[in-house]
């Protein structure tokens, strides 16, 4: 009779390395995680309308030509 599917009765000592290891790597992301979100929340920033106008200009969602006018629109 195999018990452990083949594995043996010294080989439990993998599983428990592979666990613990599982939970190390858990609570260490988790850990990353909080720590990135409280340090993105302790940077207000006041954003201005022609701030994001800029933002939108540089990743491409408008052109050159509505970035004028709404610049001029904005400066009015």
């Amino acid at each position: 009779m195999m018990n452990g599917f083949g594995w043996g009765p010294g080989s439990g000592w993998i599983f428990m390395v592979l666990f613990w290891g599982l939970v190390i790597i858990g609570i260490l992301a988790a850990a990353r995680w909080v720590l990135e979100e409280r340090s993105w929340k302790t940077e207000p920033r006041d954003w201005t309308a022609l701030d994001i106008l800029k933002e939108r200009y540089a990743r491409g969602e408008i052109n050159r030509e509505e970035f004028e006018q709404k610049r001029r629109d904005l400066q009015a």
